[in-house]
């Protein structure tokens, strides 16, 4: 049948996900929350890599300077993801008919790609330079007064960041940690583990910076360089796999897909589900199409009001699934009878 319109629901990985209600305010309200989330990262993100670089020239820390990288990295990052949330909002058209929302992800991508060139390939690469050649160490006072309100900004940003994804987790009925692992609104996970990854960088940076100043050696300051690009490769790693994964099409999760089925199965008229294919288009969108066996003795109306019966159901139980599509198929009896193959698309008369 056609595309069901309806309020958009997270996507929990959990059992308790498909009993999960309706997110209050519907889809505009939650694209307001990640753009004010994104937004947030992005300011703070601006003024520190300034601050950081300026810090890192005077105390001549390759540390600072790799976090100023990190800053400037998260900076771009948090500019594709806006991007993304713009992007992903144009309604479908004659070009898209399913819209845009896949776009956030495309967008999403290029961000974790943005954090390895811009982030993790220079920290990398100043650490090894200090091992290798040294560094004139300068007064650390201002670094560390850069720091010290670094970590502020980037906790607050942090901050905001989850309390988004926590009402998400909590609409959704699944523990936040799981939640974080698994959620389609990869927007908001880049901003959570930008913020974590910056803040742990932070403390590399000032235990790099205190070691180099109290062993009059740049080797601490090296190392902790090479420890926040490691850390932002792995950032990179996790943001680009959830987003490919979710480009290349991912299910709704399994106990989703079971009460979809049995959902199907309540309705009046269907006998069997032969085959059930569902897909996350985006971070509140999701499509549901099924081969469905009607009972032999059904009529084409009755077929038809099944079908949209099945359709209201699904949509008053999942308000993520905008899209619901239904084809009546042959069963195996009939197949049988009509001297088809049970198992396949074809047979011989």
């Amino acid at each position: 049948m056609g595309a069901a319109s309806a309020e958009p629901d997270d996507l929990g990985d959990s059992p308790a996900a498909p009993g999960a209600g309706t997110r209050g305010g519907g889809p505009g309200a939650d694209r307001g929350e990640s753009t004010f989330t994104v937004l947030v990262a992005a300011g703070a993100n601006l003024g520190i890599a300034v601050a950081k670089a300026v810090a890192g020239i005077i105390s001549g820390s390759s540390a600072m300077l790799s976090e100023a990288a990190h800053s400037v990295a998260d900076t771009v990052t948090e500019l594709l993801l806006l991007t993304a949330l713009r992007r992903s909002a144009h309604p479908p058209d004659e070009a898209h008919p399913l819209g845009y929302a896949a776009a956030r992800y495309v967008w999403a991508l290029l961000a974790s790609v943005a954090t390895f060139v811009g982030g993790a390939v220079f920290a990398i690469y100043d650490g090894v330079h200090t091992l290798a050649v040294g560094e004139e160490l300068g007064n650390p006072t201002l670094s560390y007064a850069v720091l010290g309100i670094a970590f502020l900004l980037e906790g607050f940003s942090l901050r905001t960041g989850i309390r988004q994804m926590r009402g998400e987790a909590r609409r959704a009925r699944t523990p936040l940690r799981h939640y974080l692992r698994h959620t389609p609104d990869t927007t908001v996970k880049a901003v959570v583990m930008e913020d974590s990854a910056a803040l742990v960088g932070l403390v590399l940076a000032a235990g790099g910076l205190t070691g180099a100043h109290l062993t009059r050696s740049p080797v601490f300051d090296g190392v902790a360089s090479l420890l926040i690009g490691l850390l932002l490769v792995y950032v990179a790693w996790v943001l680009g796999r959830s987003n490919v994964e979710l480009l290349l099409g991912r299910p709704l999760p399994a106990p989703v897909r079971e009460a979809i089925h049995a959902e199907l199965l309540a309705v009046d008229q269907v006998h069997s589900v032969l085959e059930l294919t569902t897909l996350m288009q985006g971070p509140d969108e999701a499509l549901a199409a099924a081969k469905v066996d009607f009972r032999d003795t059904a009529t084409a109306a009755e077929i038809e009001w099944a079908c949209e019966r099945a359709e209201r159901r699904l949509r008053e139980r999942f308000p993520q699934i905008k899209r619901v599509y239904l084809d009546p198929t042959p069963g195996a009896g009939q197949r049988r009878r009509e001297g088809l193959d049970p198992w396949g698309d074809e047979g011989e008369g």
